[in-house]
């Protein structure tokens, strides 16, 4: 019983992160030409963001697969953490560095959106540390 506690933010978290990354990802993947244009930035070759958008989709899927069963899944989780870490500092530098032309909250969205869920990967992580082991530890 004390496991099922300990993994209820965890669980909660990847559910919502699934959700970010499965909506990025299919539209990333599918509709690029639009989020250039919604962004208000230069055009860029849709193939840089369609790959993008079908790595987003897998990790969505995975972190929903984690959630069902996090048993032995701290690679995933600290995986899923440490990426949303560095794509919110990577969005954060292209948020203070923002060219005028761009829709700021284009950046800033998914900035404080990013950061705020791998705060909460890394704090649903530290409380269901003793799940997310490896089951030979």
């Amino acid at each position: 019983m004390a496991e099922k506690n300990n993994t209820v933010l965890l669980k909660i978290v990847l559910i919502i992160f699934a959700i970010v990354a499965l909506v990025y990802g299919l539209c990333y993947f599918f509709v690029p030409d639009f989020l250039v244009k919604l962004s208000g930035g230069d055009p860029v070759f849709h193939g840089w963001l369609r790959w993008s958008g079908g790595l987003l989709i897998a990790l969505g899927i995975g972190s929903i697969l984690v959630a069902a069963k996090p048993k032995g899944q701290g690679i995933f989780v600290t995986t899923v953490a440490l990426g949303s870490l560095l794509a919110g500092l990577a969005l954060l530098y292209a948020w203070i560095k923002l060219t005028e032309e761009a829709n700021v909250w284009f950046t800033a969205m998914p900035t404080i959106i990013v950061l705020v869920l791998s705060a909460l990967l890394w704090w649903g992580r530290s409380q269901a540390k003793d799940v997310l082991k490896a089951q030979n530890d």
